[in-house]
């Protein structure tokens, strides 16, 4: 088992830790085009082996795709992060190059491979890397929705004061400012969230949780690196596990939800063969209203990309 991260920068080096700590395959390329980063930080965590106890070998090389050869999974964390005051769409033309060029070449060596996105802007990277991989899109999808739904679940345990390891949510939409929360499908242990806090503090934190990229943009200078490196990493490890896990992911939506040729937040079932079912939940007006107005907005900055001949449909 081979699982490939192409970016060695802090998203990408915090992602192949966690699944090298997990063991989730025998083998972890790491690749970055700066000259010994991947190589560094590779040891670095090859190192870490006898510390905490597992044998994943750490393989770290500069833009050399052969050693990617028969990944059974690619994560791409690779392109510009974002700045303070820089929008997400003001990341496309660049990234969207970065993007397309990385799944050319990792689909030269691993033509089987299941493709997760986390580079930004996330929906928008997500079908650049469909259109360029020419391959089906329940093998090319997004990490967005289950760093979402940590960063909802943490506001909320520290509101309620409880456990995170309670808390269930759903989010769905966009990846950023319109992004769709559904406290309807909210639980604390079974217990619906809206019996345990109010109305005004509930909607503060689904506020927050919107906002929550750019919380730490602002506080850090650049984006976050923790929890989307650990997110990507579930998703990895549900797919190589086959756990059949039920996550939130960018996945391309062919009518469901009334929508369709488009890159949107949807809960799925992840397993050996990627999105093996995409869950229609049964929205009420309202809920359907935001998530068609999410649409809209993703959308928009698909056909920016369209409009750019970045790509060769």
């Amino acid at each position: 088992m081979k699982i490939t991260v192409v970016g060695a920068g802090n998203v990408g080096a915090t992602c192949a830790n966690v699944i090298a700590h997990k063991e989730l395959a025998n083998e972890v390329v790491v690749l970055d085009i700066k000259e010994g980063v991947a190589e560094g930080k590779s040891l670095d965590i090859l190192q870490t082996g006898p510390i905490n106890l597992y044998d994943t070998k750490m393989i770290g090389v500069t833009n050399d795709y052969s050693k990617t050869a028969n990944s059974e999974v690619v994560i791409i964390t690779s392109g510009l992060p974002r700045k303070p005051g820089m929008s997400r769409d003001d990341l496309i033309a660049t990234n969207a190059g970065i993007v397309k060029s990385v799944t050319e070449n990792i689909i030269k060596h691993s033509p089987n491979t299941i493709i997760i996105v986390v580079s930004n802007p996330l929906d928008v990277m997500t079908y650049c890397a469909y259109l360029t991989a020419k391959i089906p899109a329940d093998r090319v999808f997004g990490m967005a929705g289950i760093l979402d739904t940590a960063r909802y679940r943490t506001f909320l345990a520290d509101a309620i004061g409880c456990s995170v390891k309670d808390i269930q949510a759903v989010l769905m939409g966009g990846h950023g400012d319109t992004m769709v929360p559904l406290p309807r499908y909210t639980t604390v242990a079974g217990i619906p969230v809206t019996e345990l806090i109010a109305a005004d503090k509930l909607n503060a934190i689904l506020d927050r949780t919107k906002k929550g990229g750019g919380e730490l943009v602002n506080l850090m200078g650049t984006s976050a690196w923790y929890a989307p490196g650990a997110a990507a990493a579930q998703m990895a490890e549900a797919i190589v596990r086959d756990q059949k896990r039920i996550f939130p992911c960018c996945a391309y939506l062919t009518g469901q939800y009334g929508l369709k040729d488009i890159y949107l937040g949807v809960p799925v079932k992840l397993g050996k063969k990627g999105i093996e079912q995409i869950i229609e939940l049964k929205l009420n007006a309202e809920e359907q209203a935001l998530l068609n107005s999410s649409a809209v907005a993703v959308k928009e900055t698909m056909d920016v990309l369209d409009g750019m001949n970045v790509l060769v449909k």
